[in-house]
């Protein structure tokens, strides 16, 4: 049996390969050595296997390296080798050596079809492809308005490009993506192999570029360091210690591979859940976001591998828990683009971070008679702070308005502005109605004013890229679990000057440098503001989750998510007595309404018996609400995952909700 003749659901980690594949991988991968003679190639026999090697059961899992944890060289007795390379055999270079890129080297030495050989033309995908619209109103912005009932009633076109996921079980891209003009190769898969050498090395699957690329064999220099870094069975790669500051962007802009969006699902373990007996269909992103599989294991790995206590040990656990945990800081830092790693503060949240600001520069900076700027589309955790700070102080909590789209009155703001201005806090993406609020002009104006700046990035991160440098707040915050990663971890960041200018908010333990009892000297940032033990798991959960978002590409999301709530709204907005709540021209994936004759209760349990999950309530978001004369809403929120079947199987509900109401 070989791999094109599996049915789709076979091929995966377990599936059985046909021999003479697993030969010709083997035969590229001597070939493409440098200086390894043809004689050391093995010849293939009449079956495609080479001669006096025995063919094996199966390939190795997804991403699990085919070179030997001893290293190259002649085997060892009790040494694993590769599958299918026999013991004894002495077929590579005692050293590491410089591999080209085989996807474009094997071809060259083996056919990919050849008349006769034995060999599958294809490796058969089991989902087909999905193709990104080109062109449309800009990412972010609903087409409600200026689209056809047929351009809004159509799906996006699928096709049969063989993409570049070869592993159907995780889905996350191969390095480099593939050509879509040929089939995919089983040699692909060798062209991502982390080999070492003086040759440029393909991007390990999970790592954005830069981070540091894990060696195949282990170091034996005494580091403390992820120098043997471990691929995990989803192909996920354990970080290496990060590159130096400003030696490379997080990932290779524009080189992302095409988005398939049932691919990506396939990351995600919890998406194959079914509830009352259907699939599920998960559309409450805007209060928690679903974790791949890649993130899933690298907090299973860090318990298993490194757990310890960081900073404060000369241990080896140690060494490896801090190295995890500061390359987790290093990504936040890219991710954000923040010009200084030692910016970035890790805290429970978003609600934490804003509490920790209004708590510690606020209580220094705020006095009587100064005034907070919030606009009416906030979080409670973006009001409640604030108002318990104005109180404390004697201060004033003054609010944006917004109109009846749910937009920010710029001219309304610019009149709130004066020089007793102390801060304006912000969200970028109103998670009651999804509005995209313009923080930019917002911080700008702010600055004129000789005020200080917070954008809450807690709705944002997962739908657009952020560029804390471009926005130019003195503090964005967000958290970990809106963007793929895990709960109980969140970040703040803050300007330099900002966070040396504010006081501890927590004493205890990591961020001492020195106790008396007359005396207490503190850390530098970040430790300031990182008491006690930290949340070091989740935070290496959320490094994972940033290399996750970084492999698929933030473009690919925000094109994928744009067309989902175009095509959404316009679905909803044909529900005869259907009211959608918040209608601004630029949104992100969120469609809050609610529906004549029945309660957003009613809905939500109506919805939740199909599978169909979303939020009901008020969403910690009661004055916005408020503001279009509802105390609740029925909440859809969406994320790459999602997909235009799922926003069919929610209108049909809602819409037969909608006849019988009627017809009763």
């Amino acid at each position: 049996m070989t791999i094109a003749s599996l049915p789709s659901q076979a091929v995966g980690p377990e599936a059985p390969i046909d021999p003479a594949v697993l030969a010709r991988m083997a035969n590229a991968l001597f070939a493409a050595l440098p200086g390894t003679p043809p004689s050391s190639v093995p010849a293939l026999g009449s079956a495609g296997v080479p001669a006096g090697v025995q063919a094996p059961v199966n390939i190795a899992p997804p991403g699990s390296p085919l070179v030997s944890p001893a290293g190259f060289g002649p085997s060892v007795p009790g040494t694993p080798f590769p599958q299918g390379i026999a013991p004894g055999a002495n077929l590579l270079p005692a050293s590491p050596t410089p591999l080209a890129s085989l996807a474009h080297r094997a071809p060259a030495l083996l056919p990919h079809a050849q008349a006769g050989n034995g060999l599958p033309d294809t490796v058969v995908t089991a989902l087909p492809a999905y193709e990104p619209r080109v062109g449309g109103a800009a990412l972010g912005v609903p087409e409600a308005s200026g689209a056809t009932a047929q351009q809004s009633a159509t799906h996006p076109a699928t096709g049969a490009v063989p993409y570049y996921f070869l592993d159907t079980s995780h889905g996350h891209p191969a390095a480099g993506g593939a050509d879509p003009g040929r089939a995919a190769d089983p040699l692909d898969a060798l062209a991502g192999l982390p080999f070492t050498g003086h040759a440029a090395p393909p991007q390990a699957a999970g790592i954005p570029a830069g981070a540091g690329v894990p060696q195949a064999t282990p170091s034996v220099e005494p580091k403390f360091y992820f120098v043997d870094a471990v691929v995990l069975p989803g192909g996920y790669v354990t970080p290496a210690k990060p590159a130096p500051h400003g030696t490379a962007p997080v990932a290779d802009q524009g080189r992302h591979p095409a988005f398939d969006v049932n691919a990506v699902r396939r990351d995600f373990p919890i998406l194959a859940e079914r509830v009352n007996g259907r699939q599920l269909v998960w559309l409450d992103n805007a209060a928690t976001t679903h974790k791949p599989r890649s993130v899933i294991e690298r907090i299973r790995y860090f318990y298993e591998h490194e757990n310890s206590n960081i900073h404060r040990a000369a241990h080896a656990l140690a060494a490896r828990a801090t190295d995890a945990y500061e390359g987790a800081r290093e990504r936040v830092r890219q991710f954000i683009n923040a010009p200084d790693v030692n910016e970035v503060i890790f805290v429970r949240g978003t609600t934490e971070a804003i509490n920790l600001v209004a708590k510690s520069w606020g209580a220094q900076h705020v006095g009587e008679g100064d005034e907070i700027i919030v606009s009416h589309l906030e979080h409670h955790a973006n009001i409640v702070p604030w108002q318990q700070l104005a109180s404390a102080k004697g201060a004033r909590l003054r609010v944006i308005p917004v109109d009846g789209s749910g937009q920010v009155l710029l001219d309304d703001y610019k009149k709130l502005l004066n020089d007793r201005t102390r801060i304006v806090a912000v969200t970028q993406v109103s998670n009651a109605l999804g509005t995209v609020v313009p923080v930019k002009e917002i911080v700008e104006l702010a600055h004129r004013a000789g005020a200080k700046a917070l954008v809450d990035g807690a709705q944002s991160v997962s739908h657009m890229r952020v560029d804390v440098q471009d926005i130019g707040a003195d503090f964005f915050v967000f958290s970990g679990h809106k963007v793929f990663g895990p709960t109980g971890i969140g970040v703040v960041w803050g300007k330099r000057e900002m966070l040396e200018d504010m006081p501890p908010w927590q004493g205890g333990g990591n961020m001492i440098a020195d106790v008396t009892f007359e005396k207490t000297v503190f850390q530098p940032i970040p430790n300031t503001f990182e008491a006690g033990t930290g949340n070091i798991a989740d935070a290496v959960g959320l490094g994972a989750a940033i290399d996750y978002v970084n492999k698929i590409g933030i473009e690919n999301i925000a094109r994928h998510e744009h067309d989902l709530l175009a095509y959404g709204t316009e679905r909803l907005r044909e529900i005869p007595g259907l009211r959608l709540i918040g209608t601004a021209s630029e949104k992100a994936s969120v469609m809050s309404f609610v529906l004549r004759g029945y309660s957003t209760e009613e809905v939500g349990k109506a919805l939740n018996a199909e599978g169909i999950a979303v939020r009901t309530g008020h969403h910690c978001a009661q004055p916005i609400l408020r503001r279009f004369g509802v105390e609740t809403t029925v909440r859809p929120s969406l994320a790459f995952y999602n997909t235009f079947g799922e926003i069919d199987q929610l209108a049909t509900v809602v819409r037969r909700l909608a006849s019988q109401r009627r017809a009763g």
